[in-house]
Formats: structure tokens, C-alpha cells, sequence
């Protein structure tokens, strides 16, 4: 079975098992796991920033900046589109009270300038709750993998800061950003004010993200993992692994864009494919499935047709709207893209449509 649901479904490489195995621990609720402290050292200096954070998941790292950016009845800006605002429970509401000010989203993944300053509220007008936080999102899940450059994030920078604003970057793959930009990750990251990066996506570890950022944020942000139940102990273990992925696993993400371009450039080869190959940037391939008369399908068929490719050996997720998701991560060659491409022409031609 080719798995290409998400990078989620990455295992860790044998030096990650061996780092573990070997990994140094104590309780770092007290501060005192050796491997959480340097991991932490580590990704903060790789981020360009002063500290750093680990935590249990990127919704749980998202979280955490969220509430401790945002006190509550302080609005949070986020786009409509954005991983935040879909998949993460709505945590800065439920639990911080922060109520989000939705804004459209690009293609692109940018936020437009013109509709974010419109819904900045300086807490003058009584019936507005007061903007406290911008969230952008680097890559951009949903807009199927695409990378903000770096003008785009200093615009939306300045203008949060120009109102007084801070920003939070769901980074979540934003190594996969850097690679596609061919720029340190901390060039990325400069005019924000915290990111959150998963380890357990395309850099393979079993679990955990950073939350990274200054020394005052950060130690705000120990209070709030606290509270939403991250206080972990030994957790050195699973940190071992965190800093092979930043030491051995980031470079060969340009492997993961190739084969997603592969993979891309196939799937435009079927008429009955929907595909702008030019968008897949890095190691996400958003696609739609038409029938014969080039009409999209419906939900239930473009699940139908999910349910044939699994059949064909072929696993890819649904995001809604006919939009199909693949993506591409360490564990796939090119020779599973081969096989991926059969099993998915098999399924298009058993569909008939």
C-alpha cells in the first residue's frame, strides 16, 4: 500500500530508533531532560530565535501561541482557509475566549493585505472585540502546499505591527518552505513573532513540534502547555529523535518536492484529471477527478473513486469540495510514484467515467 494521506504516516529512521534507545532523560516539568533542553537550543538557534518550546503536537504548539498572544475577548485574525480555522477544534475560542476574525485566503496562501488591515480592530468601537494576533500559515495545507515568500510575510508583518499586532506562523512544514524557497528557515521566520514546526511531518520523528520565540514568550508559553496538559516528564525520549530530524532529515526534503512533482506531471497526463502542476511547489499535490463531459464530480463519487485507488493500492486523502489530497514524504521513491500512477489509472478506468 502506497500511503500518500499525509506526512504523518512517516516511521522514524533507524538513527532516530538508535538516538531514542540511547536518548538521556529526567523530568522536564522541573526543566531537567538534558535531550528536550538541547533540543530546544537547537531549534531556536536554527529558527534565528531565542528560545524554544517542545511540545506534544502542532495543535497543542498552535494553541499555546495562540493563548498566550491573546488574552480573552481579544480577537484573533486567521484566514478562512487555514489550518487553525479548519482542523484544530477551534482552541483559541473554546478555551481562550479569543474570538476569530476570518478573512479570505489566496490560492496562493496569502492573506490579503487590504481585507486583514479592514478587520484589525483598535478596540475604540465598543461592539468590536480588539485584534491582539495575525496567524499565518507557511506552507499552506489546504492551498495544497504553497510557500508565502519572504516579501509576502514582511508585508503581513508590518502591517500587524504597524497596528500593534503580533503575528504567530503555523510553520507546521515551513522547512518545506524554506527548501522550496532555497533560504535558511530563520530568513523565513525573521519578522514574526513565534512559529510552531511540527517534527513528526516530513521530518519523520514519531511525535512532537516546537514552539519557538522569544525568552519572555516562551516563558508564557510553558505556563499554557501547562494548561492544556503538556507537562511531560521523561520526554527525552521522543525529543532524541527531534534533533536527528533536525540534524539528518531536513535537506532531503527536496526529495519528497521531486517526487511530488513526478507524481504532479503524471496525473496531468489523464484527460480526466484536474491538475494545475504549476502550483505544486512543494510536497503536496491537490487534484479533482472530472467525468466524460469534464463536469467535477460529486462528493460521493470523488469518494468512490478514493475507495477504488485504496483498492489499487493507492491511499490519498479528501479535503472537501472534490479536492483530493496527496502528499509525498521519506518513505516514497519514485518508483512508488511509478506504481501510484497505475494503481490511480486503474481506478479512473474501473470508475468509467
Amino acid at each position: 500500500m502506497i500511503d500518500l494521506r499525509s506526512d504523518t504516516v512517516t516511521l522514524p529512521t533507524p538513527a532516530m530508533r538508535d538516538a531514542m534507545y540511547r536518548a538521556e532523560v529526567g523530568d522536564d516539568v522541573y526543566h531537567e531532560d538534558p535531550t528536550i533542553n538541547r533540543l530546544q537550543e537547537i531549534a531556536a538557534e536554527r529558527l534565528g530565535k531565542e528560545a524554544a518550546l517542545f511540545v506534544a503536537s502542532g495543535t497543542m504548539g498552535n494553541a499555546a501561541a495562540v493563548l498566550t498572544h491573546a488574552g480573552r475577548g481579544e480577537a484573533v485574525i486567521v484566514g478562512n482557509q487555514s489550518h487553525i480555522y479548519h482542523y484544530e477544534v477551534g482552541g483559541a475560542s473554546t478555551i481562550g475566549g479569543s474570538p476569530m476574525v476570518v478573512v479570505s485566503t489566496d490560492d496562493d496562501g496569502m492573506l490579503p493585505l487590504q481585507e486583514v488591515q479592514i478587520n484589525i480592530s483598535d478596540g475604540s468601537d465598543e461592539h468590536s472585540a480588539p485584534s491582539a494576533l495575525l496567524c499565518v500559515e507557511n506552507t499552506h495545507n489546504r492551498c495544497g502546499g504553497t510557500v508565502l515568500s519572504v516579501e509576502q510575510l514582511e508585508q503581513l508583518t508590518n502591517l500587524a505591527h504597524t497596528h500593534g499586532l503580533t503575528v504567530h506562523m503555523d510553520g507546521a512544514r515551513v522547512f518545506n518552505a524554506a527548501i522550496a524557497l532555497a533560504v535558511p528557515v530563520s530568513t523565513i521566520v525573521r519578522t514574526v513573532d513565534s512559529v510552531m514546526f511540527c517534527l513528526s511531518k516530513g521530518l519523520s520523528a514519531p511525535v512532537g513540534s516546537m514552539l519557538v520565540g522569544s525568552q519572555d514568550f516562551i516563558r508564557r508559553a510553558h505556563r499554557m502547555r501547562k494548561l492544556l496538559g503538556g507537562g511531560m516528564r521523561q520526554a527525552g525520549i521522543p525529543a532524541a529523535a527531534g534533533i536527528v530530524a533536525l540534524e539528518q532529515m531536513v535537506d532531503r526534503l527536496a526529495e519528497d518536492h521531486e517526487t511530488s512533482k513526478q507524481l504532479a506531471h503524471g496525473l496531468a497526463d489523464y484527460p480526466l484529471i484536474d491538475i494545475n502542476v504549476d502550483r505544486v511547489v512543494t510536497n503536496m499535490v491537490m487534484f479533482s477527478v472530472r467525468n466524460a463531459q469534464q463536469e467535477e464530480l460529486s462528493e460521493a463519487k470523488t469518494m468512490q473513486f478514493l475507495e477504488k485507488a485504496r483498492e489499487h493500492g493507492v491511499l490519498m486523502g479528501h479535503i472537501g469540495q472534490g479536492k483530493i489530497r496527496a502528499v509525498t514524504h521519506y518513505g516514497i521513491d519514485t518508483g512508488d510514484i511509478a506504481s501510484a500512477l497505475t494503481g490511480i489509472r486503474r481506478a479512473l478506468i474501473e470508475m468509467q467515467v
